[in-house]
């Protein structure tokens, strides 16, 4: 919007290595539309699917609110963009499958081309999902030289992929974000992309889909619900998007902003906004029924009001809620009016042509069921839902390779999922494979439908992991490890007493329930810092550190805003400690399949933003005896059968529990691939009563497997990049090694890690890490040959044992403008104008101190580091690890190349 924003931008995009900008006019509030287009090597050339976002220009089409096909276009306007597509992508000669993005003027049929992708990216899933055409598929058949009437379409196995989808349903995409889990990010959101995932919901209406949507973001909505958010202001709201936006727009068409208004606050269409309308005009009628009752004495509606109400997208917890009707009223009402969800087919052609699918989505506005259940013995496994921070592709690997095991074993499988970024949401991967949301609702409809063996909980995280108590208690068999033993290992309260009474160490603990005796509990624990841990969340939702008693407020507050149904535990939290993991598989309570790991990391860095060593290398073997002995105990005592995750602290020695997960974990993967054990097709097996002799691998292996983490902070403007014990990693990679060192510098390189090669700063918090830092610094400056800049009290102690460092000031505010020789106070010049002028390329910086809000000291450095792109490390021990690597690879003992050697070398010379 004007020259400083112009500087800042330009700075961003070229520390972060970009060649070069482009700068184009603003197009913010046209309509974005993209098309997906296909063409073979004889130029026959087809559109595949359009798709509108509701978010106009200036929000990313990552960030948008998108739907197919599009519903604001005319047909002249459709017309018009499909035949520059095509013209477009015959004239530049492409042959496979591309993509075409317009920005159009609504004010009148202008239009621009903002960008066409000549290859598959993260469009083409949503695409291939909303249509049921298989573009990469098709992509890679045009590839090897065949035409589009030469290749069948595998949905209707009647007509070849020469023939343009036809859609009679509506398709929505909304993005999910985790901006609230990093202290001082910014809240808005625009052109560039800071969602970590997304979910797809397939219906016949607008309303029906945008609701079913923002339900499957497991944000704890139960719809679009006006009241769902509070907002101070909710015009601005509007007009600065942030991913409560559409929440916001609900909440000012109840309050009476007319369509005209919100249109020139957002730009969003005004034929999306009158379809909100009567989402908020049901939400108050409905709101008016219950307002005499209280809660669960209310009446559900009945008869055709019922249906309405559940074609418009409520969903019977959101008809109940507002109502006040009793628990399961509201699906006792719909049976008895026979008000039911049928599952329509996805077959490509809007049923011109017949067509066998198995690709089925639910609506209230179909009229009957297209595919009749099969009588063949079944079960049904719950996917992972969207990605998110804690729950990525990860568990969708689990969740495909259970529905491989069970198809080898002789079962239908039934797959319900919703994300269209998801290999388990190919229609080719499963029997039956239903688009819908994982709810309560959704999964008790299609198993009272369909009838299979049991359900799998336990392959797709959290999120079916959490339903297994109620769809326990609602009669559904669950395979595997019992509903109540998980709510035993999941409930913390309940989990630490099973500790106690078996005898297993632990941090002491305590159970809060009132927020007026947490001080007194602290001080029973020994005083900060505590760790506050909420049950049955992911990826540490709400889990966080206090180090003094303001902090502790805002936590358990937070804690109990999350999980409020489930108490929320403090405990000691150990310094100093290792953190462990046992990944296993069970069966009837006995150990079948076991792998540890050990954190490089000391204990106090989530687990998925740990840097994970298997086979363990620095483990004593009673630690790795007690781990499993323990391991094994708990598979007991909780009778488990199917997949499991317990982690450990281990400290002098001693052996603590810090939790169990009777579900798949986030490192099944990893452990699968390093030992050659697939870890959940095992799992699979023993939960449908399969037994076969086992080989395990965990410890004897003749290489080394190392996962590190991935981050986004660069995308995250004003968040602190600093590791913790809620997740903050987007992803991760798997290397391997003949060592250690070897396979954690493959990792780091992996992840975007760059070789220091002309300084390094140092912040080394309290005195006694710089001390332990020692021998490194002296790596670092003697054999690196590398300059070391550090903050005074680092460099004060770096000198008192003769290692020569520049001194720099921590903050911005004490620094001068230019690099003098330093004072004791710090000196004139700051790190940060060290890393601006490109002085460092690795900066180590672990805090020294917190504030009464519990934030870490060294935030400006840390957030510089990030946004000039160069390597930061905020942990010592990886810090150690990672400066030792670089030893050992200077000094030629590690038979790899340099990164600078990977980048210029030849890929002959690689060879």
């Amino acid at each position: 919007d004007d020259e400083a924003a112009l500087e800042e931008a330009l700075k961003r995009a070229f520390a972060a290595g970009t060649p070069q900008v482009l700068v184009e006019e603003c197009l913010r509030g046209w309509k974005e539309i993209e098309y997906e287009v296909v063409r073979d090597a004889r130029d026959n050339c087809i559109t595949v699917c359009n798709m509108e976002n509701l978010d106009p220009m200036g929000i990313h089409t990552g960030e948008s609110i998108v739907v197919a096909p599009s519903q604001t276009l005319d047909d002249s306007e459709y017309q018009l963009l499909r035949s520059v597509a095509i013209k477009t992508v015959r004239h530049l000669g492409i042959v496979g499958e591309c993509n075409i993005q317009y920005a159009l003027d609504p004010r009148s049929r202008d239009y621009r081309v903002i960008e066409i992708n000549a290859r598959l990216s993260r469009s083409r899933a949503l695409a291939s999902k909303a249509t049921g055409y298989p573009l990469a598929y098709v992509a890679a058949k045009i590839a090897l030289g065949y035409t589009l009437p030469e290749i069948p379409n595998a949905i209707t196995r009647r007509t070849t992929s020469f023939f343009e989808p036809a859609l009679d349903y509506l398709v929505c995409k909304v993005p999910r974000w985790d901006l609230a889990k990093f202290r001082g990010a910014s809240m808005r959101i625009g052109s560039e992309m800071k969602s970590v995932g997304e979910v797809m919901a397939i219906g016949r209406t607008f309303p029906e889909v945008i609701q079913k949507a923002l339900r499957m973001l497991d944000i704890g909505v139960k719809g679009l619900d006006p009241d769902a958010f509070v907002f101070d202001d909710v015009r601005e709201e509007i007009s600065n998007a942030t991913p409560l936006r559409i929440f916001a727009v609900a909440k000012a068409l109840r309050d009476g902003i007319s369509v005209e208004e919100i249109h020139q606050l957002s730009g969003i269409d005004p034929w999306f906004l009158r379809g909100i309308e009567p989402i908020v005009r049901e939400h108050e009628a409905l709101k008016a029924r219950g307002a005499g009752a209280k809660d669960g004495q209310g009446t559900p509606p009945d008869g055709e009001d019922l249906r309405h109400a559940k074609q418009l997208g409520f969903s019977d917890r959101m008809i109940g809620a507002l109502t006040r009707a009793p628990r399961g009223s509201v699906r006792e009402a719909r049976q008895k009016h026979g008000v039911v969800p049928h599952l329509a087919q996805i077959d490509t052609l809007a049923a011109e042509f017949p067509a066998e699918t198995n690709y089925l989505y639910s609506s209230y506005h179909a009229r009957h069921t297209d595919v009749a259940p099969s009588w063949r013995k079944k079960i049904m496994v719950l996917g992972s839902g969207a990605y998110r921070i804690g729950s990525s592709v990860e568990f969708d690997w689990c969740c495909v390779n259970a529905v491989r095991a069970a198809k080898e074993a002789g079962y239908e499988t039934i797959m319900l999922n919703y994300n269209p970024e998801t290999v388990s949401t190919d229609y080719d991967e499963c029997d039956k494979l239903i688009f819908d949301e994982i709810s309560l609702e959704s999964v008790l409809d299609i198993y009272e439908r369909e009838k299979p063996e049991g359900i799998v909980v336990s392959m797709g995280g959290q999120v079916p992991n959490n339903l297994a108590m109620r769809l326990h208690q609602a009669g559904v068999k669950i395979l595997g490890t019992s509903a109540s033993d998980i709510d035993q290992a999941e409930d913390r309260n309940k989990f630490g007493a099973l500790l106690d009474r078996l005898g297993i160490d632990q941090p002491k603990w305590a159970h809060v329930t009132e927020m007026a005796k947490a001080s007194d509990i602290v001080t029973q624990l020994g005083g900060f810092p505590v760790l506050v841990r909420p049950s049955y969340v992911l990826s540490g939702a709400a889990m966080s550190v206090a180090h003094a008693p303001t902090e502790l407020e805002s936590i358990l507050a937070r804690a109990k805003a999350v999980s409020p149904q489930h108490p929320v535990v403090v405990s000691k939290f150990e310094l100093d400690a290792r953190e462990v993991e046992m990944d296993a598989v069970a069966d009837g309570g006995e150990l079948v399949l076991w792998a540890i790991s050990e954190h490089i990391e000391n204990a106090g860095v989530h687990s998925g933003d740990a840097t994970l060593v298997l086979p363990p290398q620095n483990l004593p073997i009673s630690i790795m005896r007690a781990v499993k002995k323990i391991g094994a105990a708990l598979a007991r005592a909780l009778r488990i059968t199917g997949p499991f995750n317990v982690q450990f602290l281990a400290k002098n020695n001693r052996v603590m529990v810090i939790e169990c997960n009777l579900r798949a974990s986030r490192s099944f993967p990893f452990v699968s691939k390093v030992t050659g054990n697939n870890f959940v097709a095992e799992a699979t097996r023993r939960m449908l009563g399969i037994k076969r002799p086992v080989e395990n691998r965990g410890l004897d292996l003749d290489y080394v497997g190392v996962k590190a983490p991935m981050f986004s902070f660069s995308r995250l403007t004003g968040a602190d990049p600093m590791l913790g014990v809620e997740m903050a990693s987007t992803g991760e990679v798997g290397c391997f090694g003949d060592d250690v060192h070897q396979a954690l510098l493959h990792a780091l390189l992996a992840t975007g890690f760059r070789v220091p090669k002309r300084g390094v700063l140092l912040s080394l918090g309290p005195l006694e890490d710089k001390y332990q830092f020692a021998d490194e610094a002296r790596v670092l400056r003697e054999e690196l040959g590398l300059p070391i800049y550090a903050t005074p009290g680092t460099a004060e102690a770096l000198r008192a044992i003769g290692i020569e460092c520049e001194s720099l000031a921590k903050r911005e505010e004490d620094g001068g403008s230019s690099p003098t020789t330093s004072s004791p106070g710090g000196g004139s010049y700051s790190a940060m104008q060290a890393i601006d002028e490109g002085k460092v390329d690795l900066v180590i910086n672990v805090p020294r101190e917190y504030d009464a809000l519990g934030r870490p000291d060294g935030f400006q450095i840390r957030r510089r580091a990030v946004d000039a792109g160069v390597p930061l490390l905020t942990d010592l021990s990886l810090a150690r690890a990672v400066v030792e690597a670089l030893r050992k690879n200077k000094a030629g003992e590690l038979p790899m190349l340099s990164y600078d050697e990977y980048v210029t070398r030849s890929p002959n010379d690689l060879v």
